[in-house]
């Protein structure tokens, strides 16, 4: 487990007055970042650390947790607590450490390679069991950090140094994955849109239970200008469509916009004269069924790439369900006594 290099105290949470002088550095840690020039991580780690000054949260009760890739390095950086844990094993860390002390505000920093692969089985659960913290899944289609193999991400016929001939294996949708494994709360957003991505953290830090968040993550080594078409002034319009709750959605400028043909999403144009906006899909992120309609977007070349909240929804979170069982046996049984119980004799009757 990371210490802080400079001791958090135990100073009142930051609110009021005293928030003013919380800023970035108080949250940059003294180990020198080891990241390639130019890697997408350091836009979302300067993202976050301008964050947390902004959350009414004190800064001894944040917690960071990782697995192990390029993006598992985020606790050295965060003058926080964390731990730099094992291969895809980062939400069972995190679920642990949540359902221990639940006064804690954990983060969890993944990859596409940690979390989708070895460790797709924990994503999917703790997803499933609605613990109450963050997941940020850095998305660069790629395994950066053991020098370029194609990854659960990677698109069919991606040439890497394991698919010398290109990948035959299709890619994870990871928000349609999150959705699928009962997610409440899914969300995607970008590197290099650091507005969208602040407020996508923002929200995703104010819900009430395991809020998924993709990040679009550029690795300038091994798959540089994989998100390009998303990001570039050029093509940003045409090819990124940001859905709001409440809005209709459009895109390219406002002049084409997205309806459902039955169960199937396509684009019409606004300067054909039988169309209106009224004819726009006006976006509910409280509808599961829209969520993964709209999620498959991404998988349909033709179509712009949906970033936003898919998804919110509130419901009991796992942490809060356990206290709540633990209470309620031990008014009905009593407390025992387990140190009692262990020193009592060589051999145990249960009934």
């Amino acid at each position: 487990m990371r210490k802080p290099s400079r001791p958090p105290g135990r100073g009142p949470r930051i609110s009021g007055p005293s928030k003013s002088k919380i800023d970035r550095k108080a949250y940059s840690s003294d180990q020198d970042v080891r990241w390639c020039p130019g890697c997408g991580d350091y836009a979302i780690l300067a993202a976050v650390q301008r964050l947390m000054p902004q959350l009414d949260v004190q800064r001894e009760k944040v917690v960071f947790i990782s697995g192990i890739g390029c993006s598992s390095r985020f606790p050295y950086y965060m003058e926080t607590y964390g731990m730099h844990s094992i291969h895809g094993r980062a939400p069972t860390i995190a679920t642990g450490l949540k359902a221990s002390r639940p006064d804690l505000d954990v983060w969890m920093v993944t990859g596409d390679g940690d979390a989708l692969s070895i460790g797709g089985n924990h994503l999917i659960h703790i997803l499933r069991r609605n613990v109450n913290l963050q997941i940020l899944l850095f998305n660069n289609q790629i395994y950066g950090l053991t020098k370029g193999q194609f990854s659960p991400t990677s698109e069919i016929g991606k040439v890497t140094k394991s698919s010398p001939f290109g990948s035959v294996s299709p890619p994870f949708n990871p928000i349609s994955l999150s959705l699928g494994a009962s997610s409440s709360f899914s969300a995607r957003t970008l590197d290099r849109d650091v507005k969208h991505l602040t407020q996508i953290l923002k929200r995703a830090h104010a819900h009430h239970g395991t809020s998924f968040v993709e990040i679009y993550q550029n690795c300038n080594i091994y798959n540089d200008g994989a998100f390009f078409e998303f990001t570039e002034k050029a093509t940003k319009p045409d090819r990124s469509i940001f859905i709001e709750h409440g809005k209709p959605m459009l895109f390219a400028k406002e002049s084409k916009g997205i309806r459902l043909d039955g169960f199937r999403p396509e684009v019409f144009d606004l300067n054909d004269g039988d169309v209106s906006v009224d004819d726009a899909i006006v976006y509910d992120e409280t509808s599961l069924e829209l969520a993964e309609i709209v999620s498959r977007m991404s998988q349909q070349p033709s179509m712009p790439r949906p970033f936003g909240v898919f998804y919110c929804e509130e419901r009991p979170t796992y942490e809060q369900m356990l206290q709540d069982q633990v209470n309620e046996v031990t008014q009905k049984r009593g407390s025992g006594d387990l140190d009692k119980l262990l020193h009592a004799a060589d051999t145990w009757t249960i009934s």
